[in-house]
């Protein structure tokens, strides 16, 4: 049996040179399946708000929601790191709302949690390392905070935002994160983090020179309505699964579903006792 991935192992890997492959999911069917595809971590991420529940972005995104799909992946017991993505305004609002929340994931079975900024979110990450909770940062394009960046634009192209970017993934090594996600950030400042940092950075649209890679299952999948331009679709399963169901329209309107292969029938002598005795 593989051994359990957990934090440490992701900073041995850096360590190692091995790159960690990172990818979402929010159900117990999915998480099984990726994790016999061999990934390192899954995500249980707040993106689940557009691609699972029909959202126009990740705020409206609840902890009861996050929770509800955490339990499931965590039900499919996979060895992979299981992390679970913080809300909107489930860890700004205060350090304790912060902790409380992040430490309500660890006890629905998340090994880790994420949280969006920087050096703004030092205070929160400093107190929930200390509380024993594992935390992944999440630095460059934060999604939670788009509308104050002005849409979901790609980050670090002048001096000024690239240190910006640096500084934050910094301060949360500092503070005690065991990962930082770099999000749509230009790929020269994603690899001087990864070279700067003694822990790993996993990408998301920031090139290829970090530690690791994340996507959103959807959109690999060929499932999500707008893939990302940094995304890389590896099927058309919608096109598959629309194909599957309209087959399965015209069979039940045909009368070809369902044939006998697919029906469930009485022994012939207990049906003719049931027509005998309905008919006296």
């Amino acid at each position: 049996m593989r051994k359990k991935i957990l934090p440490p192992h992701l900073i041995k890997m850096k360590k190692r040179g091995e790159k960690i492959v990172m990818i979402t999911a929010y159900d117990y069917p999915t998480a099984k399946i990726v994790d016999e595809a061999g990934v390192d971590a899954i995500l249980v991420g707040d993106s689940l708000g557009m691609v699972v529940l029909g959202y126009s972005s990740t705020l409206p995104v609840t902890m009861e929601e996050v929770l509800h799909h955490l339990r499931a992946v965590v039900r499919a017991k996979p060895r992979a790191l299981i992390i679970g993505d913080m809300p909107f305004l489930s860890y700004e609002t205060s350090i304790r709302d912060a902790v409380l929340n992040a430490g309500r994931m660890l006890k629905e079975g998340a090994e880790a949690v994420k949280i969006e900024g920087g050096v703004e979110v030092v205070d929160k990450v400093e107190a929930m390392v200390k509380a024993g909770i594992p935390v992944m940062g999440h630095v460059g394009l934060t999604p939670q905070r788009a509308l104050r960046l002005g849409g979901y634009k790609l980050m670090g192209k002048n001096v000024e935002l690239a240190e910006k970017i640096i500084e934050d993934a910094k301060a949360l090594e500092d503070a005690g994160a065991f990962a930082v996600v770099i999000e749509f950030t230009v790929a020269e400042v994603a690899r001087i983090i990864t070279e700067k940092l003694s822990i790993p950075t996993i990408c998301i649209g920031s090139g290829p020179w970090c530690d690791g890679q994340v996507l959103v299952i959807h959109d690999i999948l060929g499932l999500s309505e707008e893939t990302p331009p940094f995304a890389k679709r590896y099927v058309d399963l919608s096109s598959i699964i629309r194909d599957a169901v309209s087959s399965y329209v015209k069979d039940v309107r045909s009368g070809g579903f369902p044939s006998d292969e697919h029906t469930m029938f009485m022994k012939k002598e207990e049906y003719e006792k049931l027509v005998e005795k309905l008919r006296g």
